[in-house]
C-alpha cells in the first residue's frame, strides 16, 4: 500500500492506494471517535461493494447505514443531495456521525457536499471506485451538485478525513469509464509533468487490460501532483486553476448535451483538444506538441471531434456560466508546452467562434 499526504496543516489527510485494503482499519484510523456512519453509494456500485464494506466497518465497531442514489451525472442534483440529508436526519445522525462516499465522482461530490452542510459539517471519507475519482475528484475537497445552467455551480470546499483508492475496484469498470478516467490522467501530464506524459504515450494501452503496475503508477502520480497543488492552493486562488485545463470547454459540452450524455472525462478530453488547438492558433505551442497531445488523447480513446450541432456560440453561452469567469471574462487554461499551462484572460469570443468553425469544417 502506498500513502500520499495532502498537506493542509491540521486538516491534512492520507490517500491510501493499493489492493486488498482493509477499509475498516483505515477508516477507524481516520475516524477514531465516530460510531455512526452513513455509506452513500449508488444503484450500480452498492451491490458490488457495500456488503463487504459494511462487514469490515462493523468489525471495527461502526454502526452502518446506507443511502443509495440513482447512478449517473444526470442525478447530480439538489434532489439527490436532499436525499442524503434526509437519510442522515431519519437515522438521527449527530455531529459525532460521519459520511462515507462509496462510488465515483458523482457520489463523492454529492456525499461530500452533504457532509459539509449537515449540522454545519460532519466528517467524511472518500472511497473512489472509478479511475476518474481516484486520480482527481476524490482528492482536494471540491464538493458540489450541478445546476441546469452549469456544472458544479453549487457546492463547497470541504476536505475528507481520508481517501481510500482500492485498485481492485477498477477491475469492474467498463472500458468507457476507464477512458473517462484517462481524460483527467492525460490532463495531469500536460499541465505538470512531461515525463509522466511520455510514460502515458508508451503505456496507456495497458490501462485497458487492467495492468496493475501501470494503473498503480498512474493513480499514485496523479494523486501526488493533485496533493502538491492542493497543498499550495486549497481554494483555487492561483495555482490550483491549472487543474481546470480542458474543463472550460468540457463543462460547456456537458451542459449543452445534457449532463450524463457524455461522461465528465470524455468531455474534458475533447476540451483539452480544443484548448490545445487554441494554444496552437496563438503560437503558444508547436505543431509537434499539439500532435503529441492529440495522439495521446486518441490512444486513450477520448473524443476528439466536436458534437455536430454544437456551435461556437453554444460554447460561449455555456462558458459564461463557468466558475472560472472573473468580472464577466472567460479565463482559459492553455498549454505553453507539454508539462506547463498558463491562464489567459484575453481570448476573444471571435477567436473561439473561428476556432470551433474551423475544427468542425
Amino acid at each position: 500500500m502506498e500513502t500520499i499526504t495532502v498537506g493542509l496543516g491540521q486538516r491534512s489527510y492520507p490517500i491510501y492506494i493499493g489492493t486488498d485494503l482493509n477499509y475498516g482499519e483505515l477508516i477507524r484510523e481516520a475516524l477514531p471517535k465516530v460510531t455512526d456512519v452513513m455509506v452513500v453509494t449508488n444503484t450500480t456500485v452498492g451491490p458490488l461493494y457495500f456488503d463487504e464494506l459494511k462487514t469490515q466497518l462493523e468489525e471495527h465497531d461502526f454502526n452502518v447505514s446506507e443511502c443509495v442514489l440513482k447512478d449517473g451525472e444526470a442525478y447530480k442534483t439538489v434532489d439527490s443531495w436532499w436525499q442524503i440529508l434526509t437519510a442522515l436526519m431519519e437515522k438521527d445522525f449527530g455531529r459525532d456521525g460521519a459520511v462515507i462516499a462509496l462510488g465515483g465522482g458523482v457520489v463523492g461530490d454529492m456525499a461530500g457536499f452533504a457532509a459539509s452542510a449537515y449540522q454545519r459539517g460532519i466528517p467524511f471519507v472518500q472511497i473512489p471506485t472509478t479511475l476518474l475519482a481516484m486520480v482527481d475528484s476524490s482528492v482536494g475537497g471540491k464538493t458540489a451538485i450541478n445546476h441546469p445552467l452549469g456544472k458544479n455551480m453549487i457546492g463547497a470546499f470541504y476536505q475528507p478525513k481520508a481517501v481510500i483508492a482500492d485498485l481492485d475496484c477498477l477491475k469492474t469498470l467498463p472500458e468507457r469509464e476507464l477512458t473517462a478516467g484517462l481524460g483527467e490522467v492525460v490532463k495531469t501530464g500536460i499541465i505538470y509533468d512531461d515525463k509522466f506524459f511520455d510514460f502515458l504515450k508508451e503505456q496507456v494501452s495497458k490501462v485497458f487490460s487492467y495492468d496493475l503496475d501501470t494503473l498503480s503508477h498512474i493513480v499514485k502520480r496523479c494523486c501526488e501532483i493533485k496533493a502538491l497543488v492542493v497543498s499550495q492552493d486549497e481554494k483555487e486562488h492561483g495555482l490550483r486553476a491549472i487543474l481546470n485545463y480542458g474543463h472550460t470547454f468540457g463543462h460547456a459540452i456537458e451542459a449543452y448535451l445534457g449532463f450524463g450524455t457524455w461522461l465528465h472525462g470524455e468531455a474534458v478530453g475533447l476540451g483539452m483538444v480544443i484548448a490545445s488547438a487554441l494554444a496552437l492558433d496563438r503560437k503558444l505551442i508547436s505543431k509537434d506538441d499539439f500532435d503529441n497531445m492529440l495522439e495521446l488523447c486518441q490512444s486513450a480513446k477520448l473524443p476528439t471531434v466536436i458534437p455536430e450541432r454544437m456551435t461556437g456560440n453554444d460554447f460561449i453561452e455555456h462558458m459564461r456560466h463557468d466558475k472560472k469567469v472573473r468580472h464577466g471574462v472567460i479565463r482559459y487554461v492553455l498549454p505553453v508546452r507539454i508539462g506547463e499551462v498558463k491562464i489567459f484572460s484575453d481570448v476573444s469570443d471571435d477567436e473561439v467562434r473561428s476556432l470551433i468553425s474551423r475544427m468542425k469544417a
